[in-house]
């Protein structure tokens, strides 16, 4: 092969790589599936409550945010209303327990976080009108 055969061979192959690059990235979930399983994961994240608050988790704006792979691996970034919450130590255990009851999902791993810090704007309407804090 002569310099220039190769540096048409490297041409091309980086041509093809940058237009792979570009094409949109599908995913092994069609828009469907994924759809019925954002639905499954609220209506199983509603199931957890703060002992303290009869309101649930998802509604007091605890879930921060839900990941879900390919494979059906899910992982919840939460909150608590105060660091310093008696069930800090339980109530991961208690989303990771209620969103493995979602038939299609694999795993579950929930993760405390702590910024931003919660509070009472992150409610939904529903929880401000169980809790008459309108």
């Amino acid at each position: 092969m002569t310099d220039e055969t190769i540096s048409k061979t490297d041409a091309a192959g980086a041509d093809a790589f940058a237009a792979a690059w570009d094409e949109p990235q599908t995913s092994a979930l069609s828009q469907a599936e994924l759809n019925t399983l954002t639905d499954d994961l609220i209506e199983a994240l509603k199931t957890v409550y703060d002992p303290e608050i009869p309101v649930d988790i998802y509604e007091l704006g605890l879930i921060y945010k839900v990941d879900v792979n390919d494979d059906r691996d899910v992982i919840v970034e939460m909150t608590l209303t105060a660091p310093g919450c008696p069930v800090a130590g339980e109530m991961p255990g208690w989303v990771e327990d209620a969103v493995m009851k979602v038939p299609s999902v694999k795993s579950a791993r929930a993760n405390l976080v702590f910024d931003p810090p919660w509070d009472s704007s992150k409610m939904s309407d529903e929880a401000k009108l169980a809790l008459n804090m309108f």
